[in-house]
């Protein structure tokens, strides 16, 4: 059996998903790959029983959101090395080689990210995520030049779990994705869950996938809206930002702030409110760690302010 599992999450992206087989099946390692049909009405799961036979497909009758899909899918595999890849990403043949070698090479990774760049290969989409005080969480080398920009692991906190490898011994110790979160964060709750078990994290930039764009839920959708919110609130309370330190709160109390007001103009509703009210009841009580190694110490408030702007106009470099 091959040493790497590929685990695909799906939902309506039968589109994105047949270019995204067909790359991952000229690999130049042998991987299995395991799709994860969550709830899709579009045809996938008679697509893949149809063109990939090879594939193991498991199917949900609704949509469970990426935390509830991802970690089936994890589990249904058993290779030291577990791979996640979103079904809007065109993989290079030597994808899979290039972010399992950290893996391979040194015992202390538990993490890698690999570097997505946008349609046309002339920009970087993300290289991994990195936090501030608050946790917000950033894609690293957004809009940067490809392949002029000197890419490097400082202040990497982990992979996006669009273009993650994981040790599988890690996942077994920490646990898989939190399924509290339907989507967004997952992928820094899960770093840092990593980082504060000691665990390192590595970047591969040689493991390269075109991202072909948000085409799940549509860039700042009204369930954009609500969704991250959700998942901002929900990190906010799990770990302890706002009582932790004074000065971080103050900061994260007014980006939230400046952030819903704009989201409440813009979307003449009240999805932002509702998604942190959501996200903030269903942390609970729930107290993690902030490893201080998985924090940029770099991104102040002004930075962080730039690159939320970035992220609402798109194309900008972050």
């Amino acid at each position: 059996m091959p040493d790497v599992d590929v685990v695909i999450p799906t939902w309506n992206g039968r589109h994105l998903l047949e270019s995204c087989l067909r790359l991952l099946a000229g690999q130049t390692v042998p991987c299995r790959v395991i799709v994860v049909d969550n709830g899709s009405s579009d045809g996938t799961a008679v697509f893949v029983h149809e063109s990939h036979p090879e594939v193991t497909l498991l199917e949900f009758a609704e949509n469970r959101g990426f935390a509830r899909a991802v970690n089936p899918g994890i589990e249904a595999g058993s290779a030291p090395y577990v791979v996640l890849v979103n079904n809007d990403v065109d993989c290079d043949p030597t994808f899979v080689e290039h972010i399992v070698a950290p893996l391979r090479d040194r015992e202390g990774v538990g993490m890698v990210a690999g570097l997505l760049l946008r349609p046309g290969r002339r920009a970087v989409d993300s290289f991994g995520i990195e936090v501030d005080r608050t946790l917000a969480g950033f894609a690293r080398f957004t809009g940067a030049p490809y392949p002029d920009t000197a890419l490097h692991d400082r202040h990497l906190a982990g992979p996006s779990g669009g273009a993650a490898a994981y040790r599988r011994r890690a996942l077994e110790q920490v646990g898989t994705f939190d399924e509290r979160l339907f989507a967004y964060m997952e992928d820094v709750d899960l770093a840092l869950r990593l980082r504060a078990a000691g665990w390192e994290a590595a970047g591969a930039p040689e493991a390269i996938g075109v991202h072909l764009g948000s085409a799940t839920f549509g860039h700042r959708s009204r369930g954009q809206v609500e969704i991250g919110g959700a998942a901002r609130a929900y990190m906010l309370r799990k770990y302890g930002v706002l009582r932790r330190d004074p000065p971080a709160a103050a900061w994260a109390l007014a980006a939230e702030a400046g952030v819903v007001a704009v989201d409440t103009l813009i979307g003449r509703d009240l999805a932002a409110v509702r998604g942190r009210l959501s996200g903030w009841r269903t942390a609970g009580n729930t107290r993690a760690p902030i490893p201080s190694d998985a924090v940029n110490p770099e991104i102040g408030f002004r930075e962080a302010l730039r690159r939320r702007r970035a992220v609402v106009a798109p194309g900008r470099r972050a």
